[in-house]
């Protein structure tokens, strides 16, 4: 078999959709020598940073094809098809929603088999999720093509029930085809389990405690909230604390430095713009708490990673965060800042909470592995093979 993955998912800044593309190349390519792989690119330098990154030259089975369009140029739609075809693919799969449509018919099955992980449809539950998106400004475009790659995908993945369930939903696949729907978790890199094992900071210990929130700033992602409770932690804790915003800015949401001001909270706040990711190890193995107060999250691999880590979390309840969470975090409605700011105050001040929550994160996380995802989502091809 033949496998064709669309790695132009991945950026210069690795971000969610990136890390599941990169993580899941290269478990695919240590796990399975029997079928043959074909890694897409847009673009040399990141085609070059893969092949080092994940020392692709050591697979005989796996190549890299470089491309001419992007994702989302119309010549992709044009003339990727043709490609695939050329290089012989028996299974394509796009680790993102956006497919070479006329390469996968829509009423019948088409000589290549197509598989597409589709992480969430966050812009259509949630259509002023990020208004000034481009998602939400073509909104009718993207809504119509979510419901075409639907009818037209062999398999789609999601990464968790409560994502496949909406993916179900809102693209209209009827109950005749839920079986082509897979649930397979994301997993967590093994380098945040290898961080140095953590302790608690003793309750008269008067160092910083380090509060992170990593993600995007769009509106969904709740960070108004986020600095609000903040606000009301730095209040009531006996010792000093600070909270790192890590992610890259985006001028399309400027009032978050005005509300911090508005708070009292901009002395106390870093914004760490775009980490790398030994930068984002380094940060993770000094914070003592994540905060993700997100209203959605297809998985919220934020919140895996913080756990493998040894961090105490506390999670809203928005999407899948409870599946991936479990009982190992303290859980709360999104719109709830007070019970934010309690939980956290009380994991702070308590070195005996604060370590029965990073045990108990260790231990919920153990289940997310790379390699699983990879197994998995090897077997979806097999199927998707067989079923041509």
């Amino acid at each position: 078999m033949k496998i064709a993955i669309d790695t132009r998912w991945i950026f210069p800044e690795i971000s969610g959709i990136g890390a599941y593309t990169r993580a899941l190349v290269g478990e695919l390519a240590a796990l399975d020598s029997d079928n043959r792989y074909v890694l897409l690119f847009d673009r040399p330098d990141m085609e070059a940073r893969l092949r080092d990154e994940l020392e692709l030259d050591r697979f005989s089975h796996v190549q890299t094809v470089l491309l001419k369009h992007g994702l989302f140029a119309p010549m992709n739609q044009i003339v990727t098809p043709g490609v695939l075809r050329k290089l012989e693919v028996d299974v394509f799969h796009s680790s993102n929603y956006m497919i070479p449509l006329r390469a996968f018919p829509r009423h019948r099955r088409g000589r290549i088999g197509s598989v597409v992980t589709i992480h969430d449809v966050i812009p259509m539950i949630f259509p002023h999720h990020a208004p000034k998106s481009r998602k939400a400004r073509l909104y009718p475009i993207y809504r119509a093509l979510m419901i075409e790659v639907g009818r037209r995908a062999d398999h789609i993945i999601a990464d968790s029930a409560c994502s496949r369930r909406d993916v179900m939903h809102h693209l209209r696949i009827p109950e005749s085809r839920a079986d082509k729907l897979h649930t397979i978790p994301c997993g967590v890199s093994d380098a945040y389990r290898h961080l140095p094992q953590r302790t608690p900071k003793p309750a008269d210990d008067r160092a910083t405690r380090t509060i992170i929130y990593v993600g995007r700033v769009d509106p969904y992602k709740n960070v108004d909230a986020l600095l609000r409770a903040f606000a009301r932690i730095k209040a009531e804790l006996t010792v000093p604390v600070e909270l790192a915003i890590v992610g890259a800015p985006d001028p399309r949401y400027p009032h978050y430095p005005a509300l911090a001001r508005e708070l009292g909270i901009e002395e106390t706040l870093r914004w760490t713009g775009y980490l790398s990711d030994a930068d984002l190890l380094g940060l993770f193995g000094e914070a003592d708490l994540l905060i993700h107060p997100s209203r959605y999250e297809g998985f919220g691999l934020q919140v895996a990673e913080a756990m493998a880590a040894g961090i105490p979390v506390i999670s809203s309840t928005g999407g899948s965060l409870p599946e991936v969470a479990g009982s190992a975090a303290r859980m709360v409605d999104p719109d709830d800042v007070d019970g934010m700011a309690r939980h956290a105050v009380e994991i702070l001040e308590s070195p005996a909470i604060w370590q029965q929550l990073s045990e108990a994160g260790r231990a919920q996380v153990a289940q997310f592995t790379w390699r699983r995802t990879a197994e998995e989502t090897l077997a979806v091809y097999q199927q998707c093979y067989e079923g041509r």
